[in-house]
């Protein structure tokens, strides 16, 4: 018992002592509805109110969308909600904001996207380790129905396994 107090006061020590990313919104329907195939690190163009926004966590991903115009990226539906403190520095929360990725990057993305049924997602916005505003953008593939069964029933599978092992192991 004791040796398992210590192995967690361990790893949270260590969790503490690296930065890494702080999570701000995920969008969990993106892995249900999509195959992930290749995931990139973007940065977005903010105004300083929407920083200061996402500092309090207020963001929703859930129905945002990546394009690709003009050889630029661009995020589409991601709602920041406005800073309590912003006033009239506060701007349009469902506005479209610019990704800063590399040009290569860009041609590569926008190549892909001419496949038929592939699309740009948007999977997570975070703070990384310097404390700037990342968006961890996936290439997926569509998933049709069956295959969101069949990861259903696997989940519920791997459940079941994990619930019987945990009953053995008391």
């Amino acid at each position: 018992m004791a040796k398992s107090k210590v192995l967690r006061q361990a790893a949270k020590a260590e969790r503490q002592a690296k930065p890494g990313k702080k999570t701000i919104a995920k969008n969990r329907s993106a892995h249900h509805e999509y195959f992930i195939d290749e995931t990139f690190e973007a940065g977005i163009e903010l105004t300083g109110t929407e920083v200061k926004s996402l500092r309090e966590r207020a963001c929703q991903l859930t129905d945002a969308f990546c394009l690709i115009r003009g050889r630029e990226a661009w995020l589409h539906g991601v709602h920041v909600h406005p800073y309590s403190n912003g006033g009239v520095w506060n701007v349009d929360p469902d506005r479209k904001r610019r990704l800063l990725l590399h040009r290569r990057q860009i041609d590569y993305l926008d190549a892909k996207l001419r496949q038929k049924g592939l699309a740009l997602v948007p999977l997570e916005i975070y703070f990384d380790e310097h404390n700037r505003v990342k968006l961890a953008v996936g290439l997926a593939r569509g998933k049709k129905l069956y295959d969101k069964r069949a990861d259903m029933a696997r989940r519920d599978s791997d459940r079941e396994i994990a619930r019987a092992l945990k009953e053995l192991n008391r």
